[in-house]
Order: C-alpha cells, then structure tokens, then sequence
C-alpha cells in the first residue's frame, strides 16, 4: 500500500513516527504538507497538484490536521477521499471534533458525563446570569478556537469571572464557560482510541499551581489504567464524533468521568511515552484492516453485479 501522512512538518515526533510504522510493515510511506496542495476540480474528476505533479495511487491517508489550518486541511482530506484513498480519519469528523461548541452539544445528545457548560451570544450584564447558569465560581472560561491549553482562564470568583467574560465579548471573541470540578486537582485522563478500542491511556497532572494538565503547558504523564467508566465514555465519545482515531480528555469526578475534548490529531509523543505502547503501529493496523476490508467489500459488489463473468 501507499500511505501518506498529511503534515506540515516532517520533523514532528507524530509524523516520523507513524512513517516508521508504515514502513515496517511493509508498505510505501510518504509525507505530504496539506497546505501546499492544489486542488483541481473538473468534469474529468478530482485530483491534487502537489510540488508541481499530480499525486497518483494513493491507498490511504493519515490526516495530521493542525487547528490553524482547518478549513483547508479539511478540504484537502476530503478531495483524497473522492479521490478513493482511504482516510484514517474522515474530513466531516475532523470538522465536527474541531468546532467546541458542536462536539459539546453531540456528546451532550449521546448522554456522556460532561462539565456543565453555558454558551450565549454577545448580550451585554449577561455575564453574572452565565456565571450561574453553570454553578456559579469557580469556573472555567474557555475560548471556542483555543488548543492546547491556550484560551482557557480559570475565575475564582464570580467578580473574576465577569471581569473575563466582559473582555473577551468586548473583543467579540466566542467563549464557552464551564463549572470547575475541584477534585480533578488539575489533573485529567487522555484515552487514546484506535478503530473502536482503547489503545493507550496517561493521567496527565498539572504543574503546581497550574490548573491546566496540558503537557505543552508543563504537565507530567504517567499510565493509568481506566475503570470500566472511563473505557465506555472514551468510546462513546469517539463513535458520537465519527472519529475512528481520538484522544478523549477526561477528568476524574465524584459523579464519574466527565469529558473535556475530543482530539481528531491526537499527538502521539506522550501517550507512547507514558505508555509503551506502539500507538502508531496500531493506526497502521487498523488502517491495513479498514483497506482491506473496503476491497473485500468491493469485489463481493463486484461479483453481485456481474455473476456471468464468474
């Protein structure tokens, strides 16, 4: 098979690991930065221009879509997918994952255990009916287009909480606040899951004095094995997205796990670490699986519609 990573940089810990895992399975890898990419739309059929030729017989895709590049990102897994090459994760789900507010809504729908979680448009002295709206302070004030720990204020008190709420509306930027789970002590689960199973998960705790467990942030990361609580509302929220490869961010709470984010790029650098565990030889896997089971598919459909020639 010939598998392309779709990332900017070739140097990242994610992208040269999943070539390696490519590799030694044997089959063709490539790496191929989304952002440069034409895409070329006519009657004749979609295709994609890239470094001057057109990219040809390509089986499968692992899309590494950074936050930044979204939209276009999307656009060019998606001309791959018209294009017949199978996606590791598809563009409708990585979009759907990407917009907060949405994926917050569809977990909300699928009945998983979430931080209670208040969105309302720009009015003005609707910051104090938000604050309650959520349990009042502390709370967790998040911006909708922030990653990695970036845009996220935590407001000890409710006169806190409005200060935040009033700038950011006055710079008509787009928040979500949510209630604070004090006995998460900043810390929270990443579960990373691959084709329907959990593959890997870490706890990932704070530095002191930092609510956020982020590890670009400073967190530290150790191995954790999940309770079967846990195992099901990682699932649950990966199938909910149509994600087939997802970190799901967790906390520990008295009333169970509660979902903070679902993760359509999970990096891979911690989790392997922390864990052991080859995460990109399992994507690998699930992808020679998912090839071959479209293939088996396609020649049973095949042979249905021509039974004369068999």
């Amino acid at each position: 098979m010939r598998i392309a990573v779709l990332s900017r940089n070739p140097h990242l810990y994610s992208t040269r690991r999943l070539m390696e895992a490519i590799r030694a399975a044997g089959h063709e890898a490539m790496v191929v930065d989304h952002s440069q990419c034409d895409l070329i739309i006519e009657q004749e059929g979609p295709s994609i221009i890239y470094k001057g030729e057109k990219l040809i017989d390509i089986d499968a895709i692992i899309p590494r879509i950074g936050a930044s590049v979204t939209f276009y990102g999307t656009a060019v897994v998606r001309q791959f997918e018209l294009m017949g090459a199978f996606p590791a994760v598809e563009s409708q789900a990585i979009v759907r994952s990407r917009d907060k507010l949405r994926s917050l809504q569809i977990l909300s729908k699928a009945g998983l255990g979430m931080p209670k979680t208040a969105f309302t448009n720009f009015s003005k002295g609707g910051e104090k009916t938000l604050i309650e709206r959520v349990g009042g302070a502390p709370l967790i004030i998040k911006l909708l287009e922030g990653t990695q720990g970036l845009g996220v204020v935590l407001a000890e008190t409710k006169k806190a909480g409005q200060s935040v709420i009033e700038a950011f509306h006055g710079l008509k930027a787009r928040i979500i606040v949510q209630e604070f789970i004090k006995e998460a002590k900043g810390a929270d689960i990443r579960a990373f899951v691959v084709n329907g199973k959990v593959v890997g998960a870490m706890k990932r705790q704070g530095a002191e004095g930092e609510f956020r467990s982020n590890l670009h942030r400073g967190g530290k990361a150790t191995v954790i094995r999940l309770s079967k609580a846990e195992r099901a509302a990682a699932l649950g929220a990966a199938k909910a997205l149509g994600l087939d490869i997802a970190g799901v961010d967790m906390l520990q709470s008295e009333r169970g796990p509660l979902i903070l984010e679902v993760n359509s790029s999970p990096g891979l650098e911690g989790i392997e670490k922390a864990t052991g565990v080859n995460i990109a030889g399992e994507i690998v896997k699930f992808i020679e699986e998912a090839v071959e089971k479209r293939s088996r598919k396609r020649r049973i459909k095949h042979e249905q519609n021509n039974p004369d020639r068999h």
